[in-house]
């Protein structure tokens, strides 16, 4: 058995807030306003995978599992709403690992939702702009503060609605805002 289990990835929602709060601090946006979609795991390795998967429905049902960049993405909507930092969330992404290692295992991202139309990330990075001017004052800035940017359009199989992604990643977190909620995104695939 692993010594990552639902019980101890539920202990550090605390840890991983602050690791979000600290780089939305970098960033210079401030996310309370807004919805926080869902909160992501990585492992990397299958057997904990398929064990994180079986325990997690322990505490909520599977409401997607759908083939992304080629690896299964597993997703549960909990009973209980999972709380951290100044969010609360019930849905948990569970990617199956793919050949890419990760040099830590457990939380890694958290996604919110951000008003837009956009239905490329482009556009939707101008809306950030909008909504968050001090951002773009800094732009140029976050690479030397470390703070990797990604700019996407995923989508898995049978998805018809677009959800452009902009991604900041930093100290072993990620923060991704998108136009539109997972549970949307899944019932699109209806």
């Amino acid at each position: 058995m692993s010594a990552l289990t639902v019980d101890r990835l539920l202990s550090s929602l605390e840890p991983f807030s602050h690791r979000l709060t600290a780089l939305l601090e970098t960033l210079g946006i401030d996310l309370t306003p807004y919805e926080a979609d869902h909160i992501a795991l990585r492992v990397n390795d299958i057997g904990l995978a398929k064990e994180l998967h079986q325990a997690w429905l322990i505490h909520g049902e599977e409401i997607s599992v759908n083939n992304i960049n080629g690896r299964p993405i597993v997703v549960i909507k909990t009973r209980d709403a999972l709380s951290f930092g100044e969010w609360e969330t019930r849905c948990v992404e569970l990617p199956y690992p793919s050949e890419k290692m990760y040099p830590e295992e457990g939380w890694e991202h958290a996604e919110w939702v951000i008003p837009s139309n956009a239905t490329t990330p482009e556009a939707l990075l101008e809306d950030i702009f909008s909504l968050f001017p001090s951002l773009q004052s800094h732009w140029d800035e976050l690479k030397d503060k470390g703070v990797k940017v990604k700019l996407s359009s995923p989508s898995g199989e049978g998805e018809r609605l677009a959800n452009p992604t902009v991604a900041f990643k930093a100290n072993g977190v990620c923060v991704k805002l998108h136009p539109v909620t997972l549970e949307q995104v899944i019932e699109s695939e209806q």
